[in-house]
């Protein structure tokens, strides 16, 4: 057979249109795969071999469009096309937040953990050196590297077994010094030395001495001149007593109204006295308050020989004076000074947190069970 039958052939085997049925159907695979068939069957009577290299081609080609196409198939790709596009919006959307950060620090350092920098070692070793430079990212390759230069060198780092000069005095012995010194004020350093002895702790007055002026305390001689506020409260625990007033916001009647508690504490029992309440403590109210705190029956200041009191104008003159003729000599504070009588000023904070600012209080009997119980 010669290349011209060939030709007619093809020519009569040709359809002139398209059927209509296969206008009607929409599966684009069917289609194809009908094309494909009718195309195998015409060329298998070619004998020529140009022909039959073109045949074989379109035969091959015909098959992988088989194969490709199937809707199955199709669906995955429009599927992976579609999680990909996804993806890569996400990745630009970090990037572009990345990019915003890095304007937003400007020149300032990022400090990182050690566990952060390992992280970002791990993911930058996936990348690549080249990928990371195309991405832009706040830290370059040589970062990463530097990092790693870095692990590696504290791994190998074994400063701290090393011993160099004199050994530091312990923390305990340091410790018990400061302590001795401290409620001691009438010990030298060999008195301290003595008694660190006798602990099992066995160290050189000039230690002793050289601990002291390293924490800022004075020698002996200067150290009883210049005592503690502690150390006198200390030495005077059975006579002192505090008294001091604290505030409350009230709703009454009138509205919003601020009542003034008034409370006295023994300091060597922290035993605690509320005196009474007002909205106006004049100087009526505390004569007559100084009457019962120093009642010589029942009063809560009876035994107390000294009692610590701020210099607001509420303890006026005749009040300090109706003590003072029971005997209790009243002890004003320096100015802005809250530190100096702290035990009560602590009380106040624990009874505000644990009640007064957890509690709203509508008139003054409420106020007063409250506090009581």
């Amino acid at each position: 057979m010669n290349a011209a039958f060939a030709n007619r052939r093809w020519c009569r085997s040709r359809p002139k249109r398209w059927p209509q049925s296969l206008l009607r159907r929409n599966n684009l695979a069917w289609f194809l795969s009908t094309t494909a068939q009718s195309a195998r069957r015409t060329l298998t009577a070619v004998e020529d071999s140009d022909m039959v290299r073109v045949a074989v081609i379109y035969t091959q080609t015909a098959s992988l469009m088989d194969f490709v196409l199937q809707p199955w198939q199709l669906y995955i790709v429009i599927l992976s096309g579609w999680i990909n596009h996804q993806q890569q919006e996400a990745i630009n959307y970090l990037r572009a937040e990345n990019q915003v950060l890095k304007e937003k620090l400007g020149k300032k350092r990022v400090l990182l953990s050690d566990d952060q920098r390992r992280r970002l070692a791990v993911k930058g070793k996936i990348l690549g050196r080249k990928r990371l430079e195309e991405v832009s990212t706040m830290f370059t390759p040589d970062t990463i590297l530097r990092w790693h230069r870095k692990l590696v060198a504290q791994k190998w780092d074994y400063a701290e077994l090393r011993k160099q000069g004199r050994p530091r005095i312990r923390q305990e012995v340091v410790d018990s010094i400061l302590r001795f010194a401290t409620e001691n004020p009438s010990w030298g350093f060999d008195r301290i030395q003595g008694a660190l002895a006798n602990v099992g702790y066995y160290i050189s007055d000039t230690t002793v001495g050289n601990v002291l002026k390293q924490h800022g305390i004075e020698p002996a001689p200067d150290r009883q001149k210049t005592g503690s506020w502690s150390t006198f409260l200390k030495a005077h625990w059975d006579i002192l007593a505090a008294i001091d007033f604290t505030t409350v916001e009230v709703w009454t009647k009138g509205g919003l109204v601020t009542f003034y508690l008034l409370f006295a504490m023994e300091l060597k029992t922290r035993r605690v006295h509320f005196a009474g309440c007002t909205t106006s403590p004049n100087e009526t109210w505390m004569k007559q308050t100084a009457r019962e705190l120093s009642n010589f029956e029942d009063g809560f200041l009876t035994g107390s020989r000294y009692v610590i009191m701020d210099r607001d104008s509420k303890f006026c003159e005749s009040f300090r004076d109706i003590l003072g003729g029971d005997g209790i000599e009243p002890l004003l504070l320096p100015p802005r000074s809250p530190n100096l009588n702290s035990h009560l000023e602590r009380f106040f904070g624990s009874l505000k947190f644990e009640c007064l600012d957890r509690v709203i209080f509508f008139g003054e009997q409420s106020l007063r069970i409250a506090v009581r119980d």
